[in-house]
Order: C-alpha cells, then structure tokens, then sequence
C-alpha cells in the first residue's frame, strides 16, 4: 500500500482569499486521477499555511471554512483521503474544542500545525491542551513550514530566498525549540511529523551531539537526559516530493526508514511517480522501501 503523508486541498474561498494559491489547490478529482494512474491507495490532505485569515478576519474563520469543507470531501471518499484538522492557535480552550469536534464529528484522523504562528513556535504552552488530547487519541501531528512571515523574513524577504532558505529553517528551529521543551517528555504519546526532512535537521545531528556536549561540561546547558540525535530520532519526517538520494540518505542517517514518510507535496509537485521511483531506487532492502512508502504511515494511522 502506497499512502501519500503529505498533499494538499483547499476550498475555493480560501483561494481566493490567499495571495498564492491557485484553483489547481482545490481540484481534488485532479488528485484522484493522478493517485489512480500512479497506483497511490491513499493520501493524507494537510493545510499548506497562508495569509487567507488576513482577508477572513482571523485563523478562526479559517478554520472553520477549512475544517467544515475537508470534511465533506473525505465522507466523499472515506477510501481515498485521511483529514487533518487544523486549529485557530491563540485560545487553547478553543483549540482544543476544534480539535474535538474535527475528530468526533468530522472524522479527522490527524492534526495539521505550522512550524510557527507569528513567532509562536510549537514548544509554546499554549498548545498543551490540544496535544495532551491528540496524544490521548493518538492523533499525529503532521507540521508543515510556515510560509507566512518565517524566521529570518524580517531582515530578508525575496521570491527565491525566502522559500528556499527562510521556510526550512522555521522547521529547523521549531524541532530544535520541541527539542529543548518538556513537550515530548510529557507527552509521550505525540507522534511530530515534519515536512521537507524537517528543514536542515538531518544535517546538524554531528553539530547538536559535540556543542551539547561541550556546554553540559560547563553546565551551560540543561541536561536533556540523553544526547540531542537520540532525542531528534523521535520525530519523523516526510519527503515532501524530494527526489534526491544524497536528502534520502542524511535523513536515512538521521531518522532511520521507521521514522521517514513518503510524501509528494500535491499539488506543488505533481509527479507523483519521480517521488515514489526515488524511493524505489534507494539501496536500503525492499522491506524498508514499503514503510517509507506507506507502512509507517498505516502503523501511524493504525489502518
């Protein structure tokens, strides 16, 4: 079974309430034609973060016209798509009755959160509540960057720079903050899922595991109980449409293949069948090739 863990599908108000998406974000036969042709079984449908709740009066508004309408396209195709709910972050009261009635009434099998909310990043106290419930449930978190203002935007903004580099270090420093939270700790049910490789992540586990152990010498830094690679290798991670081995193989290297998600990023990247052949030609054993294609994501889900 191939699951896709990370695609998107947006309904036509917040299209035409965002700056950058375009009608091919809510042309959700379109997918299901590219997922037949391309033998993908299923597909998690996850917010891809916007700048619709400036026009729609805030992330509540959102929420509820995102939330209401997903809905309706998985008990349209309850086989072929899996809902993500996503929260209006601010009141954890009313995050957590979000959360509630996405899962108990809509069906929702996930959580969709953004690497940061105006600064705010997932370590923050103010999601507690929220994850206590989906780690009660075992709901995944599946985060994907911020687009809206990440770190670094305020002294660069550009078309290219600000993609390329500002949105993969939001992640980056947003795993980095759960990674010096209690969060995990205390909850230690909650299943992070980051998209992209979880930014430049896989690629400072050397960094994280010598500076650590520099700075406890001189008690500089809390004691995490164990080095910082053993903690990062809880989290997991989807591949976001990357087709390139040498990405494959560090997060390979830093996450191992029970903790690595395929994913295409539809509609951004639409070849669904370059992602899944990139996998397919990874010397790593059949075995590994199926979690990574669908198998973590079905245990994940408990399908």
């Amino acid at each position: 079974m191939i699951i896709d863990s990370h695609s998107h599908w947006l309904p036509e108000e917040i299209i035409a309430s965002a700056h950058f998406f375009s009608r091919a974000w809510g042309n959700i036969e379109s997918q299901i034609a590219a997922m037949e042709s391309f033998g993908i079984d299923r597909a998690l449908l996850t917010y891809p973060t916007s700048d619709a709740q400036t026009k729609l009066g805030g992330l509540k508004e959102v929420c509820r016209i995102y939330n209401s309408n997903l809905s309706q396209i998985v008990k349209r195709y309850p086989e072929k798509f899996i809902g993500a709910a996503i929260l209006p972050v601010g009141e954890p009261q009313e995050m957590l009755d979000t959360l509630k009635e996405s899962v108990e009434e809509y069906g929702f099998k996930a959580v969709s959160l953004a690497t940061s909310y105006d600064g705010v990043y997932l370590d923050d106290p103010v999601f507690i509540p929220a994850y206590k419930y989906a780690s009660e449930k075992g709901l995944p978190l599946f985060v994907h960057s911020q687009i809206v203002n990440p770190i670094g935007s305020e002294r660069v903004k550009d078309p290219l720079l600000t993609p390329v580099i500002e949105y993969v270090f939001d992640t980056t420093i947003c795993i980095g903050k759960l990674l010096m939270s209690e969060i995990l700790k205390d909850n230690p049910g909650l299943k992070f899922v980051f998209a992209h490789f979880g930014g430049v992540t896989a690629f400072l586990g050397y960094r994280y595991d010598a500076t650590y152990r520099m700075l406890r010498g001189i008690n500089f830094v809390k004691d995490l109980g164990e080095e910082p690679t053993a903690l990062l290798k809880k989290f997991y991670v989807d591949t976001s449409g990357d087709t390139q081995a040498i990405n494959l193989n560090a997060a390979l290297s830093m996450f191992g293949a029970e903790h690595i998600l395929w994913g295409s990023d539809w509609p951004a990247k639409p070849d669904l069948n370059a992602g899944v052949r990139a996998i397919r030609d990874l010397e790593i054993g059949n075995g590994n090739k199926e979690r990574i294609l669908g198998g973590n994501l079905k245990n994940l889900f408990g399908l």
